[in-house]
């Protein structure tokens, strides 16, 4: 297989200067822009780049001198270390108007375009109840202003931009690569077309400055953990114009002494006497929007759930209205009893038919029995 230094067609003690130079002159030659449809130029441009990408690196290539291509390639050392050529390509020759100026090509956006702000995620703790009934909430956070003094240009009170002296205010230079006439963005003025006179001495020249800014956060009723809002044109600053980008509010709701949310329900674990549980009776139960008082039937049994229809959390994304309160009950026997209440009892138990008044303890008693024989 052929080297990376013959792959550009260079010495092995060549400069740093002469591998770009080649890199340069090869990568033009080759670039499938310019070969439409030329696998074949497609594969070389690809070799090319990978043996850039080692020998433009320092550590890269003095481990590839030491182990040679064979070793150094089957090592894993080969490669663009996760790189497209195209990433490659455009490191060295740059990302301004050099397709649609040369290749023909369209799609990259202008240096000096307007350049939307990044997303901001800020996460913030909210009560059970607050998410049951909504609330609005004041939030702060730290985020680029335009700038106090000069209002976001960049420029010192009393001066202005001028026109850039290196690119003559088009934002780009022409450079020769091979006989051909290449555009690329001003490295001057970032292909702005114009510097500063005199930076702004509050920002430094950047048009910005850090500000603690408060946001008041409607937050609908409904919402859980991990519901996410959405606040519009509230994210970071845009560049040269464009617009800031958007705020994303992640919401944790915190737990409740009583109530479980399970989607829209309400899981509540309700404790009632034996003796109501037995005898049954009406007991008094807490619901998001109030206490509501609830039948136990005569004979219900730990574990059992009763159902209240519409009294569990407001629907979010629904037109359903609220979900249901799920009640499971929970029988308390009594820890400690009196001498009258274990003679009570104790003339209960002399009554008691297993058959009839325990159905489930005499069934378990049956199979018990069955499988000890």
């Amino acid at each position: 297989a052929e080297d990376y230094y013959s792959i550009l067609g260079v010495q092995k003690g060549c400069s740093s200067d002469e591998i770009k130079k080649a890199y340069r002159k090869l990568a033009m030659q080759y670039h499938p822009d310019r070969n439409p449809g030329d696998k074949a130029a497609e594969e070389k441009f690809k070799s090319i780049n990978e043996a850039y990408s080692v020998l433009s690196d320092d550590k890269k290539r003095q481990q590839y001198d030491q182990m040679g291509h064979q070793m150094y390639t089957q090592g894993g050392g080969g490669g663009m270390g996760g790189m497209r050529p195209e990433d490659i390509f455009s490191s060295v020759f740059g990302n301004g108007d050099f397709f649609s100026s040369f290749f023909g090509g369209g799609g990259r956006r202008r240096p000096d375009a307007p350049e939307p702000g990044e997303d901001f995620l800020y996460e913030l703790r909210i009560g059970f109840e607050e998410a049951m009934f909504g609330v609005d909430k004041d939030i702060s956070l730290n985020r680029e202003e335009s700038c106090s003094s000069c209002h976001g240009s960049g420029a010192e009170p009393g001066t202005s931009r001028k026109k850039c002296p290196q690119c003559g205010g088009s934002g780009q230079v022409t450079m020769s690569l091979g006989g051909l006439s290449i555009r690329q963005p001003c490295r001057a003025c970032g292909g702005q077309g114009s510097i500063l006179e005199k930076p702004c001495r509050t920002c430094r020249g950047t048009g910005t400055e850090k500000k603690r800014k408060t946001l008041t956060v409607h937050i609908p009723a409904g919402v859980d953990t991990g519901s996410r809002l959405r606040l519009s044109g509230e994210g970071g600053m845009g560049k040269r114009g464009g617009p800031r980008g958007d705020l994303y509010v992640e919401l944790t709701v915190g737990k409740h002494d009583i109530f479980v949310r399970d989607n829209d329900n309400i899981l509540c674990d309700v404790p009632i006497p034996f003796h109501v549980a037995a005898l049954g009776g009406v007991v008094t139960v807490p619901t998001i929007s109030g206490s509501e008082e609830v039948k136990i039937p005569a004979g219900i049994q730990s574990g059992t759930r009763l159902l209240m229809k519409g009294k569990g959390a407001p629907s979010l994304n629904s037109r359903r209205g609220r979900g249901d309160q799920i009640l499971r009950i929970i029988v308390e026997t009594p820890a400690s009893l009196s001498s009258k209440q274990k003679e009570l009892l104790q003339q209960f138990a002399e009554t008691v038919k297993e058959s009839s008044n325990y159905a489930k303890t005499a069934a378990f008693k049956d199979k018990a029995k069955r499988f000890c024989k």
